[in-house]
Formats: C-alpha cells, structure tokens, sequence
C-alpha cells in the first residue's frame, strides 16, 4: 500500500462542466480525494520488491556464478524484479533470453510510470496527467502481448482507460486467456460511472480480486454457467454494485473465504448466503442493510464503520450462522437488531431465540449520553451470553437527553455474559462523564471472570495523565467483582472519532485472535 493512484487535477474545461451541473469543482475534488484516501489505505500490497533493481557487480574472477544457478532459482529472481527490468534479463545472456518469458507474470502498472514519478511526486496538470496514464497503458498493452503466460498477478492502477475504449475489455479476454490469478483492478477514477466489461466474467482462474472505482456490469443476461470457482478473497471499494449482482457473485464463487466491501455505492442489501465464507468485512458502509441469512462458515462480520444519509437506522440480521464468534461495530443508534425473527428491543426478553451463543468477541458503539440509546445495551449484551472479548466505544452526542445514572444500571438485572465470561473490556473515546463513570462501576461490581479493563481517551481529551487519572480515580477505590481485575489507562495517537486504524483488512487475517483489539498509541 505504499504506492498510491495519482489524483487526477480537473482542467478548465471538466471545473465548467461541473459548474454547469451545480456543483463546486473543489469540493468534488476533495470528495473524490477522500474516496481514493479510501481506496488506498485498502489495497492489498503490491507482489513485487518496491526496492529491487537490475544491477551486477562483476566477480573477481570475471565468472557468471548467477548465470550457473538452477533455472527455477532464476524464475524466483525474475518474479521478484519490477516488469521492466523482469524483461530486460533478456538481453544479459543466452542463458536468460528464456527465463523472463517462462517465469508466471508479475505486472504492477504503477511501475511502468515514466522514472522519477511515484506516489510522493507532486502533482502535475491535467493533459500531462492523462498523457502519464496513456502511456502507462500502451506499456501495459505491449507487455500483455509478449508475455505467454501465465499470469500470476495483474495490478492495474494507473491508467486512463476512458481514453481507449475497448481496450479494458481486451485486456480481460487476455487476462483470462492467460489464466490470471490473482487481479487488483482501480479505476484512475474518471468517468466515476466507467462500465467493467462483460469479458470480466470470462477470468475463471481468478484466485484473489480487487476492484476500485467501476460500474459492475449487469449479471441479469449471464449465461448459467459463469462462475468463478476458485475465487476465495474479494475486495470491493467504491464499486456501483446492485443488490442482485452482489447475490450473483456470491452464489457463483463457491470457495469464496473473504468479502470485503469498502464505501458502497449502490449496494443497499447484503445478503449473505454462502457456504464457504468465514469473514465479511463493511468499511464507510453507507445505509445499508445486511442480513446474515444461511452462512454456515461464517466466523466473523466486522462493520468497521457505517453511517446512514437519511439518519434512519439499518437493519443487521443474524440468521443461520452457527460458528459466528466476532462481530462488531453494532452502532445501537445506526444499526436494528434481528436475531432470527425477532427486533431487539429495549426490554426484550433473552430467550434462546433471541441469543447467539457462538459469538466471543463483540464489539458496540453506544452513546450513554442518550437515554434511549444507552437503555439498548443491555439488550444487546443479554442476546450474546458467552461474550469474552468486549469493546465499547462512546460516542459523544450535542444533544444528551436523559442520561442513565447508577440507579438504572442497578435495576437492570442480571445479564450473563458481563457476570460469567467477559474477561476483557476495552472501553474506547472515555470522556470522565458520569454516565459513562455509571456504566464503568456497575461493570467492575459485576463482572466477575474479568481479568483487564482498558479504558482509553483520545489523543488531547486530558491536559495531562494527571487529569485523565482525575477521572477514574472513583473506579479505582470502587468494590469489584473480580479481585484479579486491573485496570490501566490509556491515551490513544489518535483524536476521539479518528477512525484511520479501521481503514485496513485486518479483519480478515485470522492470526490476529482479536481484530478489535488494536489501540494506536505514539
């Protein structure tokens, strides 16, 4: 991810054209500025050394010991080498002329930009931007055509592709003739509408996908059978997907382990029916609603961030999904929570209806500064009995109406999962207000397997450590339920709200026990 796509300046005539359409010419280019800052923190690292060259030192001896290695040792060199220089071993020696082109091709287009320009380069106008990302293009064109094949990764980043029409649709038909494995495919991003071509469907072999900043084409006049049968990880960013194409991809991709939906466009629902998914993850999801209906594989659903334009809340359904053990962020302003058939509710009775027994780690947003929203979390806990792992984050309102105090937490009875398995609790954006310090005690006089309470505030929310243990020094001298409980303290690097950390797969890397558990600190 250290290579990023070039913003793409507007030239004068693109700024009238949008004035024309009423619209700010910069506040669009910082819009679309901030959807590929998306983009980029997602994509997935690029396969080839951002550092190797194509240099020799010759030996003392004059002899060509490199030449002399096993020609699979020569294929692991050339696969490692950006293309250009990847093709140019070439021309070292008759001993090479043949590995480059049976080596499986590595194509990154970000590194088939003129030298000098990467990433940190500045910007340039407009024409020498789409002139940049032409070229880019014909070089991509030429090194698809001399390369046999077959193709283990394509990362297409770069170019101006509103520029040659047909020519994405060829690359495709090449891409799959050749067997592409593993494909990251970005739009540069203009025309924000550009339709992926029909012949994507043709690449069976794909492996691992990425798609950034398309119009997916309709599934509606597929043949029966398309499919992609050996696809296990999927990205999406920003991708105009309907509801009826995301059902299509995931009942034509079997083996399917990994969804990742980032900034959504058009999908309003997500149904999730697979057999083989274990990990779904929503970054900057947008008023959408997602119903785990039959997922048998399922391990974790992770919505790292959501938002709704109309302020109405969305529903997130728990269907058949016996081996679910993490999910989070459930925004109880946000999100409506069904288990099965039943709306959770303040008050809802628990019932075995009503519970998912398999989740550990849970993560919520609440906002205990508003009564009707803090006065869910106890029905919220009470449908995950066997919680062990739980994060909270607070959120702050500009309108507190009825904060809860410790009378009502109190009253609110027992709830399992707080008293007999939660062993850990990270509570996140702590601000020292008595709400929040209510809920924090009735936790610590009740939680009696808990072994550590991270509290953590955000960067420059206290003058000083001094003022930050100010606040909890109450919890501190307060009765706990646990005599092995300790409690620490904690400034994050980042400002309360920042969400940076959560623009990332992490989720999906299943090393990681714990994907919530991240706290950045300086």
């Amino acid at each position: 991810m250290e290579f990023r796509i070039p913003p793409v300046p507007m030239d004068g005539p693109t700024e009238d054209f949008w004035r024309g359409q009423g619209m700010d010419p910069q506040s669009l280019q910082d819009d679309t500025l901030s959807a590929l800052s998306l983009v980029h923190f997602a994509l997935p690292d690029q396969p080839v050394s951002h550092h190797a060259t194509l240099s020799a030192f010759p030996a003392l001896d004059s002899a060509d010991r490199i030449s002399a290695l096993p020609e699979g040792i020569l294929r692991y060199i050339v696969s490692r080498l950006p293309v250009k220089d990847a093709a140019r071993t070439a021309a070292l020696s008759r001993r090479w002329r043949g590995v480059w082109h049976s080596t499986p091709l590595i194509l990154v287009d970000a590194r088939l930009l003129p030298p000098g320009r990467d990433a940190a380069s500045p910007p340039i106008h407009a024409g020498a931007a789409r002139a940049e990302g032409r070229g880019v293009a014909a070089a991509v064109t030429r090194v698809l055509h001399a390369h046999p094949g077959p193709i283990r990764y394509a990362y297409l980043t770069s170019s101006h592709m509103e520029a040659f029409p047909g020519l994405l649709a060829r690359w495709l038909q090449t891409l799959a003739i050749k067997a592409v494995r593993h494909l990251v495919l970005v739009n540069r991003p203009w025309p924000l509408n550009m339709d992926l071509p029909a012949t994507f469907f043709g690449m069976a072999t794909l492996k691992d996908l990425f798609l950034g900043f398309w119009k997916f084409p309709d599934t509606t006049a597929l043949p029966r059978g398309v499919a992609f049968p050996h696809l296990r990880e999927l990205g999406l960013s920003c991708m105009g997907i309907e509801n009826w194409d995301m059902d299509f991809v995931l009942a034509k991709s079997p083996v399917l382990r990994s969804l990742c939906i980032q900034g959504n466009i058009l999908l309003r629902r997500l149904s999730l029916v697979s057999r083989s998914l274990r990990c779904v993850q929503i970054i900057a999801g947008i008023d959408l609603e997602i119903a785990v209906e039959d997922a048998p594989q399922l391990e974790r659903l992770i919505m790292w961030s959501s938002s709704a334009r109309d302020g109405l809340p969305r529903r997130v359904k728990i269907g058949h999904a016996p081996a679910l053990t993490v999910l989070g962020y459930l925004d109880l302003k946000l999100h409506v929570l069904q288990i099965g058939n039943t709306i959770i509710k303040a008050g809802t009775t628990a019932s075995p209806s009503t519970m998912v027994s398999s989740i550990q780690i849970l993560s919520l947003r609440v906002c205990f500064g508003v009564r009707n929203n803090a006065k869910m979390l106890p029905s919220f806990l009470r449908c995950f009995p066997n919680v062990e792992r739980l994060h909270l984050q607070s959120q702050k309102t500009n309108e507190p109406t009825g904060k809860l105090n410790m009378k009502f937490w109190q009253e609110v009875g027992a709830i399992e999962c707080v008293q007999s398995h939660i062993k850990l609790m990270i509570f996140r954006d702590f601000r020292g207000e008595r709400s929040e310090l209510a809920f924090l005690k009735f936790f610590l006089e009740s939680a009696q397997e808990l072994k550590e309470l991270v509290i953590v505030f955000g960067k420059g929310r206290f003058t000083s450590m001094t003022e930050a243990n100010s606040k909890v020094k109450h919890l501190l001298a307060a009765k706990r339920a646990s005599q092995t409980c300790s409690i620490l303290l904690i400034e994050s690097a980042l400002e309360e709200g920042e969400d940076k950390y959560y623009l990332d797969f992490r989720g999906s890397d299943f090393s990681e026990g714990d994907p919530f558990a991240f706290i950045p600190q300086d």
